[in-house]
């Protein structure tokens, strides 16, 4: 009974938006407690202006924030767009896994993106990428290569072989010609674990598009007068995370 459902033009893409939505829901308190080392699993959600404990009505993903116009019910405080706009990703995220891919092979890509989506945020806001959330990922490339789905097991352990030793050789490299570091300790392993879903053939795409990526946006900082030097920081999980899940999309 539920694999039909998988299959259907309709009802599969808007069901994965709403669990989209919901699991950005999650992944929005969890992006946003653990820097603070705040539990997500345990305590009400609340403001943070004026600490009332939010109802359920006020913690529908999107539609709450879009009623309240992205303010607090009691006391009209503003409310950060981080959680709307990763509650939104989230659905997107779904929607277009199963738009392309129906069956499981939609449901498959669609979990690649929502654990891509709090390491890339966690990166983006923090430059950090917490090891327990890459070890979900790459377990999760695994179970799904055990499962069946493309590409097979033997090109996903060469993949996270291969993404681990390129980025740590980079890494390797640039300390030893510039003395000082040059990669986080966690790019090497979120690439190692890409591989896992990806497979090997298509790490030096996303290397590619990633590092376009990064050098279009410091072109365009440039632009604006920024001044980038030795000490400027890319989030390059962000880009990395960014790079994977469309080419998962529309390759796998």
């Amino acid at each position: 009974m539920f694999a039909p459902l998988l299959q259907h033009p309709v009802i599969a893409p808007i069901a994965a938006a709403i669990m989209g939505a919901i699991l950005g829901s999650f992944i929005a308190a969890l992006v946003s407690r653990w820097p603070q080392r705040r539990s997500v699993l345990s305590g009400r959600s609340h403001c943070d202006s004026c600490d009332t404990v939010l109802r359920p009505w006020h913690l529908v993903p999107v539609i709450s924030w879009l009623v309240l116009r992205g303010r607090c019910a009691t006391c009209n405080a503003a409310i950060g767009r981080d959680a709307l706009v990763i509650e939104l990703f989230a659905a997107t995220i779904g929607a277009l896994a199963f738009a392309l891919h129906p069956g499981w092979a939609g449901l498959g890509i669609a979990a690649f993106g929502w654990l891509l989506l709090p390491l890339a945020w966690l990166d983006l806001r923090h430059y950090w990428l917490p090891h327990p959330l890459t070890l979900a990922l790459a377990i999760g490339g695994l179970i799904a290569g055990f499962a069946g789905l493309p590409p097979d097991v033997t090109s996903r352990l060469i993949g996270a072989g291969a993404g681990l030793a390129m980025l740590w050789s980079i890494a390797l490299a640039y300390r030893t010609l510039r003395g000082r570091h040059g990669l986080g300790g966690g790019d090497p392993l979120l690439l190692g674990a890409i591989g896992l879903w990806l497979g090997w053939q298509a790490l030096p795409l996303v290397l590619l598009i990633a590092s376009g990526a990064g050098l279009a946006i410091a072109l365009g900082l440039q632009a604006r007068g920024t001044v980038l030097d030795n000490a400027t920081r890319f989030p390059l999980g962000t880009l990395m995370a960014a790079a994977a899940w469309p080419v998962a999309l529309l390759s796998l």
